[in-house]
């Protein structure tokens, strides 16, 4: 059993300013993430000053994201191709997105295109020995009514990958965005560990007074995304069955969400999220002193 390491998520146009303080602060890799563009960033140039900031270091690139909307734009799906053939360059073999969706459409019209752009995207990154990774985001859509993401729902992932069935696919999980659906999230983690592929770190805390007086239609916030560390989710329970499904990759905090531990706070809920998983999974690993 593999121990699982603990990073962060940081902004492509923020990874030379801000790998080195927060591989500094203890965290064992990091994710590099896009969101809709590259903003002009060559990869090809970025990764071996990022390669070069962690020279010398235990951390890691853990993988590359690309959040972009493939089935709604072509030009999308074109760059996701650009992150795959360049991920090599950063020492990964992980490659993050969304799965996209024709906007303002049931998710089910957005099968078939999935099934066609997905087919030639498992198969061009197989090729290069690279994994896809499908956040489980809704981005403020719903079931009749998606924006950029229909892997958002388990009824969603049972259609996509009955399409798509590639072992180079797979899930980018995150209990919070499961729990803002009222979903809980320990039960999905025991029957989907097997389609999980890379983790983000994010809980959530869900005001069930606020849900039983105003409901789930926007008129108060009541799953607001918080820290691990300050949410309802048990992370013990997600280690130990990570652990127990065979999952041997990471888990990346994804912060900058937090509604009371942001701005100036940003750095002390990292480092306490840090300390909190790291506790959540067991420490560090310790080999047993009678097995010498």
């Amino acid at each position: 059993m593999k121990q699982i390491a603990i990073g962060t998520c940081i902004p492509g146009i923020k990874a030379l300013e801000w790998t080195t303080p927060l591989t500094d602060a203890g965290f064992e890799c990091i994710a590099v993430n896009f969101h809709m563009t590259l903003s002009g960033i060559r990869l090809e140039e970025l990764a071996p000053k990022v390669n070069a900031l962690l020279e010398g270091k235990d951390a890691y690139v853990s993988s590359v994201g690309f959040y972009c909307n493939p089935l709604q734009y072509p030009d999308h799906a074109e760059t996701l191709k650009y992150v795959i053939d360049n991920a090599h360059l950063f020492h990964t073999d992980m490659v993050t997105t969304f799965a996209g969706a024709l906007e303002g459409k049931p998710v089910e019209e957005s099968i078939p295109v999935f099934k066609k752009v997905f087919s030639e995207l498992t198969r061009y990154a197989a090729d290069k020995g690279v994994k896809i990774a499908l956040e489980n985001c809704p981005m403020e859509g719903s079931w009749n009514s998606p924006t950029c993401n229909i892997a958002f729902n388990p009824r969603a992932w049972e259609m996509m990958f009955n399409e798509v069935d590639a072992d180079n696919l797979g899930l980018e999980w995150e209990p919070a965005h499961q729990m803002i659906q009222l979903i809980d999230p320990i039960a999905q983690l025991r029957k989907w560990a097997p389609k999980i592929l890379h983790l983000h770190g994010k809980d959530a805390s869900v005001d069930r007074t606020a849900v039983s007086e105003y409901g789930v239609f926007g008129a108060v916030e009541f799953a607001p995304e918080r820290m691990p560390g300050f949410g309802d989710c048990n992370w013990r329970d997600i280690f130990s069955i990570l652990h127990e499904k065979g999952y041997e990759g990471d888990l990346c905090v994804e912060g900058y969400h937090d509604p009371v531990y942001r701005g100036d706070w940003e750095m002390t809920a990292q480092l306490h999220a840090l300390r909190y998983l790291t506790w959540c999974r067991g420490g560090d690993f310790t080999p047993n002193p009678w097995d010498k």
